[in-house]
């Protein structure tokens, strides 16, 4: 069974960085794609970022584009999400998944996910 586990989640000041991490248990992390994913109060799961699974090629949603950064570890099994000059906005429920096949932008692609972590960011 594979388990997701986020962690970095925090309250921080619009402008402030974060980094989320997500370790993915067992050995066959270097096939997934991965993504993040968020989800605000009451609003749909949307797209953040997803990084191919053997990290070629990495896209992002519009609103975090030169903001955001994804990157991988596979030595590690883990993903990491840099978040830079954080807004308001961004603030959500932030969810790690690992896709069913090795890259994908839509949560159905994805097959497990992560309990997900909360990013506040104050105004």
């Amino acid at each position: 069974q594979v388990q997701v586990v986020e962690s970095g989640g925090g309250l921080v000041q619009a402008g402030d960085s974060l980094r989320l991490s997500c370790v993915v248990s067992g050995r066959t992390f270097g096939r997934y794609g991965m993504g993040w994913f968020r989800q605000a109060p009451g609003k749909e799961r949307t797209f953040v970022a997803a990084i191919h699974a053997r990290g070629i090629m990495a896209k992002y949603s519009d609103s975090v584009q030169g903001r955001f950064s994804i990157s991988r570890d596979n030595a590690k099994n883990t993903v990491y999400l840099q978040m830079n000059s954080l807004k308001f906005d961004d603030t959500a429920v932030y969810f790690c998944a690992a896709g069913r096949t090795d890259w994908g932008l839509r949560p159905y692609e994805y097959e497990y996910w992560g309990q997900g972590t909360q990013v506040t960011v104050s105004s």
